[in-house]
């Protein structure tokens, strides 16, 4: 009598190799994330933006993974790649032959191409423009002139490149999703040091006990409800007829349905709106401009007036952004050509006028979120005394990336058990069942 077989408990090499090549990408890049161009000095670069008005420029391009107050070799991160994307993406809600593109295998692989190209131009003009900011600071560039513009232009190009390309790799041989988990575990990095200056700040009474434990609660609290918010969703129910399919085939009847979440716009709303609020203080420290000076002072982060129009855009924004990334025509479409309907509504235009109108309404209490929790760091800041490491965007990112690793492992380790199941099953099929199998 033989003893029967013990599953393995071993650890699945498949997985355990994806996470080895995605943590070794993450360590080669934040190496070079800390590796500094030639030619600067970036002790002279650091005091000069800490004293300018262009510091919220720099302060939302470090945020999502960039190095430019330091002006390392990957200075310009991952958002020169993020930019092009955000750009053909647009351009599929209002080109109709981007659309058209999107939609086909061909077009996509076309399409991310273009992106690669588009990534090169755009982080060859923002090292170019870089590069002359850099020399305009007194001291920042060692050997000012031609030779050194060039080598510093050119090694932020190829960091930018490089970075993309090492994106790319953990989407296809790591764990997935290599270009949010760059930027991710570049907001991350920033706690362990923002913890040591809490610290230091509670020992030298710039900041309270009670308020320390006050700004770690309310981060708590931000992040269980970024959680809560990012995985909500309203339900629109489906039904699929019975349908014959020929030779006997049936297909049973389903009850499905489509998730509309809360947050369907995402982090991008927060990050149009920062971009455009910033633009009067970053272009006045340029143009030595009166008037623009005063705007740049009116708009304040802190004040009532940055304030209200950071969330009036905040909400602008996630409705455009969201009916961008969101075709409730095509999806009606598709489920019209199923044989799907949602139940008392008339398949067709009648459907995506449907759909249209709950995206309208679910879209209103995600984007007063998303307002909330872009605004809520900068008051606690004003109010404790301490600049808040982790601003809204920042949560948001780090919350989505973790979420969606967490599902890319749980659906790893699914698939690989019913492969197992089917490998080692003892099912026996006959007649023609065998021939489809």
């Amino acid at each position: 009598m033989t003893a029967p077989k013990v599953p393995s408990l071993g650890i699945d090499e498949e997985l355990k190799n994806k996470l080895l090549f995605t943590l070794l990408a993450i360590l080669i890049y934040r190496i070079g994330a800390h590796i500094t161009a030639p030619g600067v000095n970036p002790a002279a670069l650091v005091a000069y933006i800490q004293n300018s008005a262009a510091q919220g420029f720099f302060n939302l391009y470090d945020a999502l993974g960039g190095g430019l107050y330091r002006a390392t070799i990957f200075a310009l991160g991952i958002m020169p790649y993020i930019s092009a994307s955000i750009i053909f993406q647009l351009a599929g809600g209002l080109v109709p032959t981007v659309s058209k593109m999107q939609k086909e295998e061909e077009g996509r692989k076309r399409l991310t191409q273009w992106t690669r190209y588009m990534t090169i131009f755009i982080a060859f003009s923002q090292a170019y423009t870089f590069t002359l900011f850099t020399e305009g600071i007194p001291g920042a560039m060692v050997n000012p002139g031609f030779a050194s513009r060039l080598t510093m232009v050119f090694t932020l190009t190829a960091g930018a490149v490089f970075v993309m390309w090492l994106g790319e790799q953990i989407t296809e041989r790591g764990i997935g999703n290599g270009m949010s988990m760059l930027i991710a575990v570049s907001i991350m990095e920033r706690l362990w040091p923002a913890s040591f200056q809490l610290i230091n700040s509670i020992r030298t009474n710039v900041v309270s006990i009670s308020g320390a434990v006050f700004l770690i609660l309310v981060a708590v609290a931000a992040i269980a409800a970024v959680v809560a918010m990012t995985i909500a969703a309203r339900r629109i129910p489906i039904q699929i007829p019975r349908k014959v399919m020929g030779r006997g085939r049936i297909r049973e009847g389903q009850k499905t349905f489509i998730p509309i979440r809360l947050i369907t716009a995402g982090v991008m709303p927060i990050v149009f709106a920062q971009t455009i609020i910033i633009v009067p203080g970053t272009v006045a420290n340029f143009t030595k401009s009166p008037l623009l000076a005063d705007l740049a002072g009116f708009f304040q982060p802190g004040g009532w007036a940055y304030n209200l129009t950071f969330g009036v855009m905040i909400l602008l924004f996630s409705y455009f952004y969201t009916s961008i990334v969101f075709n409730s025509v095509d999806l009606a479409e598709n489920l019209k050509k199923q044989g799907g309907f949602i139940p008392g509504v008339k398949p067709g235009a009648a459907t995506a006028d449907y759909i249209d109108g709950v995206l309208a309404r679910v879209t209103l209490p995600g984007a007063i979120f998303l307002a909330v929790i872009a605004i809520l760091p900068i008051v606690i800041a004003q109010r404790v005394g301490f600049q808040a490491v982790f601003g809204g965007t920042s949560v948001l990112i780090v919350v989505g990336v973790l979420l969606d690793t967490i599902a890319q492992v749980e659906q790893h380790r699914t698939l690989r058990k019913y492969d197992s199941f089917m490998k080692s099953g003892r099912v026996k099929f006959r007649g023609r069942q065998q021939r489809y199998i």
